[in-house]
């Protein structure tokens, strides 16, 4: 055994998480991440006992659509991902295949790739649990839109800092939209968070989808205002992620980085 090959293999991945920051960050964030998320579950089931009477159809519910804007955000970044797994980044743009074309495409397949993930789980909640989320019908359904565009917004950033900085930023496809899970109030209501976070939980619209979804089983009451704002922002997101991607695909244009999406 040979302490040298050893240090020199140490220092070999020192020295790709050195500059790599998206490795440093994923190192740092999952830790903290589960910190933060499952303190407040706590100092809410702490604060909260009429809590308790629903918390099974509550709870379920959460997972099933903190679950749909997860694989609608990872489904987007998982097919781009699949052209820089294989190289075939610069082959798609000497085509004359536009950007918004794949955009288009992306959103699509995320769709269809979430569609058959959730409606399965869905089903499978009623024998299971006795729980039909289903017949929350047109709230679902709305529910339903605005976490899945929101996921197309996350998906369409991660997708232009994919195309910009290379593979070397994978990890961020997956840790992206967790960054934003203590704020969006999947598992607990928007007032558990300190002032601060609370303001910037509104200006997200998973918050507001969480928020109406709570009123709906703990109050009887469906906010349409509350998805009427989801939608809203959700609107302004968008364009926001699409000029987003607009910049990076033409910087990466300017900087010969298509045809090199390596580390």
């Amino acid at each position: 055994m040979s302490f040298t090959r050893i240090t020199a293999l140490m220092l070999r991945y020192i020295y790709l998480l050195r500059s790599s920051w998206p490795r440093l960050l994923e190192i740092i964030f999952w830790p903290t991440m589960q910190l933060i998320t499952w303190g407040f579950i706590s100092q809410h089931l702490i604060a909260e006992s009429n809590f308790y009477r629903n918390a099974p159809a509550l709870l379920i519910t959460a997972v099933l659509l903190w679950d749909i804007l997860f694989r609608s955000h990872i489904n987007f970044a998982l097919s781009f991902l699949e052209e820089l797994w294989s190289r075939n980044l610069g082959n798609l743009f000497v085509s004359p295949l536009r950007p918004y074309e794949m955009i288009v495409s992306l959103t699509a397949i995320s769709v269809l790739r979430t569609m058959v993930g959730v409606i399965p789980a869905a089903f499978i909640a009623l024998p299971l649990f006795g729980l039909n989320i289903l017949g929350l019908g047109a709230p679902l359904i709305l529910f339903f839109l605005n976490l899945v565009f929101f996921g197309w917004c996350t998906g369409i950033c991660v997708v232009a800092i994919l195309i910009r900085f290379g593979i070397a930023a994978e990890s961020l496809a997956w840790l992206s939209v967790f960054l934003l899970a203590p704020i969006m109030a999947v598992y607990y209501p928007v007032e558990i968070l300190p002032p601060v976070l609370q303001s910037l939980a509104w200006c997200i619209p998973p918050a507001h989808v969480f928020e109406g979804m709570r009123a709906i089983y703990l109050e009887q009451v469906f906010h349409g205002d509350m998805l009427l704002r989801a939608a809203g922002l959700n609107c302004i997101y968008f364009c926001l992620a699409f000029s987003i991607f607009h910049l990076a695909y033409h910087s990466a244009r300017r900087h010969g980085l298509l045809l090199n999406t390596g580390e």
